[in-house]
């Protein structure tokens, strides 16, 4: 595949997540992760961040993150910029799936600190670097301290690696912890002030008032409808507004989180668009459960709203 022009500007908006659907015998179901890219995309994504964690990349191999990242590269046809998650808790292996995703035509990489490792900031910053020089592709930096990775980046790493790649063009921090937010916030943009700020999930009104770029969404594929009202009331300033939504969305989270990624699974399913089974040690949501997740969907208002089907 010839490769693209790299991504010249941060992604703002709506980064939609695709999830990585499973046939019944644990295959990587293409066909059906074609058809999630295509919703995606035909409900205005902004751009796409493939094989992160609502995408199941830990239990995946590297050869099937390639595959995934080839595909959505593929399928998305230049519509939209493709961001490929290289994480793993090896550099070197890191390093190859970012290799990889330039290959294949990707427009940005992203990598959050190591998983387990708990490596000093002097050696999350080596890692950083090897991964930043492995390509000419921009970079998103991942830190996720309280959720994943254990450790964070630092402000001052953050300012380190901005001052040394010009291709460093944001960070996602996902601790949901509004005073570390802000304070690399603040380190990143005295640098240069276009850097690119984004948390994970739709928490969107401490994203967009406390300076944020854009917002990974896990709700996209279920309710687009309702994540793009709350993006635009955030983003145009009906706060009062925005809050109802995001008090709505607080209630659909605490839903989701519970052996998280199966409940998001389950909502595609509900929403009439299946995605297989996650894989273990995720195991699918008994139906009982299931009947849950739709009274609360139809409580809240987004089962009758929102589109069904593909």
């Amino acid at each position: 595949m010839s490769q693209r022009d790299p991504m010249k500007t941060i992604p703002r908006g709506i980064i939609d997540v695709p999830v990585t659907p499973f046939t019944a015998d644990n295959k990587i179901d293409l066909d059906t992760f074609a058809r999630v890219i295509e919703f995606l995309l035909r409900h205005n994504a902004s751009s796409l961040c493939v094989n992160l964690h609502l995408a199941e990349s830990l239990n995946l191999t590297l050869d099937e993150r390639k595959l995934l990242a080839k595909t959505a590269v593929e399928v998305t046809a230049g519509k939209v910029p493709v961001i490929v998650h290289v994480s793993t808790p090896g550099t070197d292996q890191a390093v190859d799936l970012a290799r990889h995703a330039e290959k294949a035509g990707a427009d940005c990489i992203t990598a959050i600190a190591p998983y387990y490792w708990k490596p000093s900031q002097e050696a999350l910053h080596e890692h950083f670097c090897a991964i930043i020089s492995a390509t000419a592709l921009p970079f998103i930096a991942y830190s996720s301290p309280t959720i994943m990775d254990g450790i964070g980046v630092a402000p001052e790493t953050l300012v380190r690696l901005m001052e040394r790649f010009p291709n460093f063009i944001g960070l996602k921090e996902a601790s949901h912890n509004w005073e570390k937010y802000l304070e690399l916030g603040r380190a990143a943009r005295k640098i240069r002030p276009d850097f690119g700020l984004f948390v994970g999930t739709e928490w969107m009104i401490p994203c967009f008032t406390l300076g944020g770029t854009a917002c990974m969404s896990v709700f996209g594929g279920i309710a687009p409808r309702f994540v793009r009202a709350l993006y635009d009331a955030t983003t145009t300033g009906q706060l009062k507004d925005a809050l109802s939504l995001q008090y709505k969305f607080s209630e659909l989270y605490q839903i989701a989180k519970v052996e998280y990624p199966a409940p998001t699974k389950a909502m595609w399913e509900i929403m009439g668009r299946p995605v297989g089974a996650p894989r273990l040690p995720n195991r699918p949501l008994p139906a009982e459960r299931k009947k849950q997740i739709r009274s609360a969907l139809e409580t809240l208002g987004l089962f009758d709203s929102e589109p069904h089907g593909w």
